[in-house]
């Protein structure tokens, strides 16, 4: 397993050359996709039960995400998307939009029949599967994870860094447990099967954000 980021390559010409220039926007974006998130969170914590995951939601957060830098900020890829570093081939652009109305349907109908933890690596590694943006997959995907975690929960977790900023970084083992999955499907288990090392990391990753808010109040 590489320790390098990883990319997605969709051959789509980039609206930003300058290294710096581009950094300076995904971090300027990446706060806004963060208040636009936990607005979400707010929401589906307000509505309990009611709340629903959309493809719209999914597509405004990477509008937000991507703006400025990906000419296809908020539409689904309108051809093929190779992930470097990485053994995982994306389903056909054709497919795409049948994809994520088929695990909004999932996360919509598992709410009290799915643990909040299973369902938030479901969300996060079954985005990354179908890779539907040209650019922005994993952030958007880490967010919408996290937005199905709290929802599952019904609150809004508590934390000076949330499961998302801790993926982001450290990387490694959050690409070695996506990769566990796509073998575990490849050798014929269900879904739910296949991310139970990715559970697995998400609750570790919840424990460690909830940790750091108890040694807060007890020190």
């Amino acid at each position: 397993m590489a320790n390098e980021e990883r990319h997605s390559d969709a051959d789509i010409p980039p609206l930003l050359t300058d290294e710096e220039e581009i950094a300076e926007r995904e971090a300027a974006n990446a706060l806004l996709q963060y208040d636009a998130m936990d607005a979400e969170i707010l929401t589906a914590v307000e509505r309990e039960r009611s709340y629903r995951i959309r493809p719209s939601m999914i597509q405004a957060l990477h509008r937000i995400a991507m703006d400025g830098i990906d000419s296809y900020a908020e539409n689904w890829r309108p051809g093929s998307v190779k992930i470097t570093k990485s053994r995982h081939k994306p389903p056909h652009a054709s497919t795409v939009a049948v994809h994520i109305e088929e695990m909004c349907d999932y996360i919509n109908s598992s709410w009290d029949d799915v643990s909040p933890v299973e369902l938030a690596a479901y969300t996060l590694w079954r985005i990354c599967w179908i890779h539907p943006f040209t650019d922005g997959n994993g952030r958007t995907a880490r967010a919408v994870s996290y937005l199905v975690l709290c929802a599952a929960l019904k609150t809004k977790l508590p934390g000076r860094e949330t499961v998302p900023e801790f993926i982001s970084n450290n990387k490694t083992p959050y690409y070695e447990a996506l990769e566990a999955a796509d073998d575990a499907l490849a050798e014929g288990k269900n879904e739910a099967g296949a991310v139970k090392i990715l559970s697995e990391y998400i609750s570790d990753l919840l424990a460690k954000q909830l940790l750091e808010i108890h040694q807060k109040a007890t020190n």
